[in-house]
């Protein structure tokens, strides 16, 4: 049997992101932290469930920032004995954590706000809540300028961390809309009101966490990868006569990693295929991750075929 593999570049270890990208992690998630801590104990003092939401809001998109920044450092650690992808997964895994946190907070914040709008008149300091939620829009939008300035648009950590600090930016605003209307209105309800908005926005990105991570952990085909599309692509290079059993699944956060078997025709250069199909998937799929095998029209059936299989070569007496 003549076969060969083919092994891309992305079995090296992943880039780690640029200088001022790291730097602008680092800057969101000191500023989303520190200010959620201080928005946590504004909330507690000011009676305000809207600034208590969104600082569980700020300090879960921290958590989301560290795990980019983690991702991008466990990537650097080298794949040795068993774990042959080294600790590239570990960051899917965190993020299931943190999703899942998340859900179990939202609800709890969706409670308080349901018990506090069919209590009794609640004790808000709107100025507070209207100064701290002012605050919050500036601390939040900070990070958001400072990634912006570097972000580039095959950067996935930090287009995903853009959008956290962006969903804080709305998170802060809507503590400050809270606070005006207490203090300008006396309305207290907009205060559980607007928390509860919040905790919706909350469980949103917590279901969006555990959408993505379960796609990583079931090997779901990437979005913006489809395998047909794929394998009709190969299936129509110069010399091949078939593909099959085709896998396109994600190791980690921006690394596809794919394998493929190619039956080439007859008097087909294995080796010129061979290339011409790594090129194909880098170039045109941004695929580099790749194992590539190369087949004779065999008329016995391959080990990778099951009974049954379409693409299987129908056996002779």
């Amino acid at each position: 049997m003549a076969h060969a593999h083919a092994h891309g570049s992305g079995h090296g270890q992943p880039e780690l992101p640029r200088g001022g990208v790291r730097r602008a992690l680092r800057l969101a998630l000191g500023l989303t932290v520190a200010f959620g801590v201080f928005e946590a104990f504004a909330g507690w003092a000011f009676n305000s469930l809207a600034l208590l939401a969104d600082a569980v809001h700020n300090v879960s998109d921290g958590a989301a920032i560290a795990i980019a920044l983690a991702a991008a450092w466990a990537a650097g650690l080298p794949a040795r004995g068993a774990r042959t992808y080294g600790w590239r997964r570990a960051e899917v895994l965190a993020a299931l954590v943190n999703g899942l946190g998340l859900v179990v907070v939202s609800i709890v914040i969706l409670w308080q706000a349901a018990d506090r709008l069919t209590g009794s008149s609640e004790s808000v300091s709107g100025a507070g809540v209207l100064v701290v939620g002012l605050i919050g829009v500036v601390a939040n939008g900070i990070p958001v300028l400072a990634m912006v300035k570097v972000a580039a648009r095959d950067d996935l950590n930090l287009r995903a961390a853009l959008l956290h600090a962006l969903s804080d930016v709305l998170g802060s605003a809507a503590a400050a809309l809270a606070g005006l209307l207490v203090l300008a209105f006396g309305w207290w309800r907009a205060d559980p009101i607007l928390g509860a908005a919040v905790g919706l926005l909350v469980l949103a990105s917590a279901w969006h966490v555990i959408r993505e991570s379960l796609r990583v952990l079931m090997e779901v085909a990437p979005r913006g990868h489809d395998p047909d599309a794929i394998g009709q692509t190969l299936a129509d290079l110069p010399g091949v006569k078939e593909a099959h059993d085709l896998h396109v699944w994600t190791i980690t956060s921006g690394m596809v990693a794919l394998s493929v078997h190619l039956v080439a025709r007859d008097g087909t250069d294995h080796d010129r295929l061979l290339h011409d199909a790594q090129e194909l998937l880098g170039s045109r799929f941004g695929i580099v991750h790749t194992t590539v095998q190369i087949d004779r029209d065999h008329q016995r059936l391959l080990q990778i075929h099951r009974p049954g299989c379409p693409a299987a070569p129908a056996s002779r007496s």
